[in-house]
């Protein structure tokens, strides 16, 4: 009952949690059920080329003829599930470094921050860049490149809040008692970590999501893949701006980006304030 009453103030607490619950179901609809709803094979031609909008067509088609509304029902899903795991890889890893350097403390503590630091004060996307260019395209790659250039971040985040943690009484009564590092890790601190790296986790999956439209609009991404990042490249390389049809080419596909990473900044938000009550203070300062 408690974890169900958690549940409820997180999606449905606030207008913006309302908001941001309404627009993800929208999407992880589209994601589900969308190749299902496609009308059309979103690789096959059905039509002339640059066809505009009709009742057959929704979103008109692209430069060959293929059916751009279809294109976006099955992009859904790769851009969602590429979002996904590279947050999850990412919280993984940041939570674990995060962790383990906030308990290990000294030598550790710095040798994990220092390489932190360094992934922290590279650029963001020129490092991504790289890595998609030496790991080659494919949806997993894409995946994992995202996820290591974005790991740092909650690496940071959850050894500060580690720190605290740390720090209480209980922590230091499992020391007295003889608790070895890892009993004190699993279970003391990463109890306490966890809230925090679940919203860390929702606000990663919205970055991810950014991060793979923008590799797959430099032509990174896996050309075969159907997602929201390389209809806006296809868009771009065969000239949708010049000849007239980005309306309905460039506008819905970046639409649905925007609206994806506001439903995850919303219910992060609302993460945080509902598990972790200090924010709400912090905010309303």
């Amino acid at each position: 009952m408690r974890a169900s009453g958690t549940l409820r103030r997180v999606l449905f607490g606030t207008t913006a949690a309302r908001v941001g619950t309404f627009l993800l179901a929208v999407i992880v609809f589209l994601a589900v059920f969308g190749p299902l709803i496609s009308p059309h094979d979103p690789r096959q031609v059905v039509t002339r080329p640059y066809s505009a909008p009709s009742a057959e067509h929704w979103l008109g088609s692209n430069d060959i003829g293929q059916d751009i509304f279809s294109e976006i029902l099955w992009g859904t899903r790769v851009s969602l599930l590429i979002g996904l795991l590279a947050a999850g890889v990412a919280i993984l890893v940041g939570t674990s470094i995060g962790t383990i350097a906030a308990l290990a403390g000294g030598r550790v503590d710095a040798i994990l921050m220092r390489i932190t630091d360094v992934v922290l004060t590279v650029p963001f996307l020129p490092l991504a860049i790289v890595l998609a260019a030496f790991l080659g395209a494919s949806l997993w790659n894409t995946a994992l490149v995202i996820a290591l250039v974005i790991w740092a971040r909650p690496a940071r985040v959850v050894r500060s809040h580690g720190i605290g943690i740390c720090c209480l009484a209980y922590v230091d009564a499992a020391h007295a008692l003889g608790g070895g590092f890892r009993h004190v890790l699993v279970r003391h601190v990463l109890p306490g970590v966890i809230p925090l790296a679940l919203s860390q986790f929702i606000l990663a999956t919205s970055g991810a999501i950014l991060t793979e439209a923008s590799l797959a609009f430099l032509g990174l991404g896996d050309p075969v893949q159907k997602s929201w990042g390389t209809i806006l490249f296809y868009a771009q390389a065969r000239g949708a701006f010049l000849n007239g049809s980005w309306p309905w080419w460039v506008i819905p596909p970046g639409l649905l980006i925007a609206l994806t990473v506001l439903s995850f900044v919303l219910i992060g938000r609302s993460l945080e304030e509902v598990l972790m009550p200090r924010l709400r203070s912090r905010h309303a300062a």
